[in-house]
């Protein structure tokens, strides 16, 4: 689940990807603490990138002051959280395939037309020690159904002509999300999963509602803290 050193995330917009996104650095930069607390001599750093240039909404920034008490590098366009919609990716992106000790979360934009912005990084990628995680809420009507998510998987795959290596479970309803509504997100990974032959890699989710799925489900979990908020929230970052 976080053993590679490059962790791309994408997925159709609803879908949570980006709320994943911030959650999984947040825990691999508390991982590389421990690491490091251990004396195991391994000093690793987290870095994240806001590659979404689709979506105005939901971007990583806006938990940027949260990642960076953890110690997070992010990364983003110099146009995130304004009004201009420009598709331009920061220039520090190349740096990080040369910095090694950096473990990287990519914001992938949530469809195939956000993922082409991959593709301009392929052979860097494709390189070096990725997964490429699709997260998935079969509770929104572009993934309710099997079908629906398999074409999901190829509509990216063709865009960033990288193969997704993992599936996430992140089905919900916010705040009104039930154990039930995870496991029948799992139910339906599993058969895509099963079609494909692509991995689910973990479920994710608010940590009450998951705990309790977990019961039943058997992949790793990721409880997550809801860490974006829109520009108009109380409480959101800046940039």
């Amino acid at each position: 689940m976080f053993d590679r050193r490059i962790n791309i995330f994408t997925g159709h917009f609803g879908s949570g990807k980006t709320e994943v996104a911030v959650n999984f650095a947040i825990k691999l930069s508390e991982l590389s603490r421990e690491k490091s607390d251990n004396s195991t001599g391994i000093n690793e750093k987290v870095a994240i990138v806001d590659m979404d240039i689709i979506n105005p909404f939901f971007r990583t920034v806006d938990a940027k002051s949260e990642l960076e008490k953890h110690d997070i590098w992010v990364i983003s366009s110099v146009y995130a959280n304004t009004n201009v919609d420009i598709p331009a990716l920061p220039p520090e992106i190349y740096a990080l395939f040369e910095k090694k000790e950096y473990r990287v979360v990519f914001d992938v934009g949530g469809d195939d037309l956000g993922a082409k912005a991959v593709s301009r990084y392929r052979q860097e990628i494709l390189n070096d020690d990725y997964e490429l995680f699709l997260v998935v809420n079969v509770r929104r009507p572009m993934t309710d159904t099997p079908e629906k998510i398999k074409e999901m998987v190829f509509s990216i795959e063709e865009s960033s002509r990288i193969k997704i290596t993992k599936l996430v479970n992140n089905t919900n309803y916010l705040f009104d999300t039930t154990a039930e509504d995870i496991i029948e997100g799992q139910k339906m990974l599993e058969e895509v999963s099963k079609e494909i032959g692509v991995p689910i890699a973990f479920a994710s989710g608010l940590k009450e509602p998951l705990e309790e799925a977990g019961r039943i489900i058997n992949v790793p979990l990721l409880p997550i803290g809801k860490l974006i908020r829109l520009p108009w929230e109380e409480g959101s970052d800046e940039g």
